[in-house]
């Protein structure tokens, strides 16, 4: 199970159980609008959070924040969807409209994935040859006999 750190009145893991048991991958998606996505918005205003969670549902996910922001992006949704693919299929549709000048969509990794991962990078560091160096033969062949 994904750990869990408590924030004031907020829960958050990079990996939920899903209501029919499945793992759900939380994601966030920063969007930034073209000009006329934003003319469009202001002569009809409506509730972009509820098309987000529209959208989000139908591919099988569900949303946990939407918020709008100043600064290099427009906004930001959290979400969780069941796999990669939906995530891809998410930006793909929405990238589709043409009314997106940027999407940038990240995979959340918890704490407790993320120190996973650093134990394994550990395991690994024999295995690593960086760039422009070579190996001593003689541990090559030490290594095999």
């Amino acid at each position: 199970m994904a750990e869990v750190r408590r924030f004031d009145r907020w829960v958050l893991t990079a990996q939920v159980v899903a209501r029919n048991g499945g793992t759900m991958l939380r994601y966030v998606s920063f969007f930034s609008y073209t000009g006329e996505a934003w003319e469009r918005m202001i002569k009809r205003p409506g509730n972009r959070a509820n098309a987000a969670q529209e959208l989000i549902e139908e591919i099988g996910g569900q949303m946990e924040a939407f918020y709008w922001m100043l600064g290099g992006w427009d906004g930001l949704v959290i979400y969780q969807v069941p796999d990669v693919a939906s995530a891809a299929a998410l930006a793909g549709r929405v990238t589709s409209s043409g009314l997106l000048k940027g999407i940038s969509t990240h995979q959340l990794v918890s704490s407790d994935e993320g120190h996973e991962a650093l134990l394994k990078a550990k395991a690994a560091e024999g295995a690593y040859l960086p760039p422009g160096t070579q190996r001593e033969w003689r541990s090559d062949y030490e290594a095999r006999g």
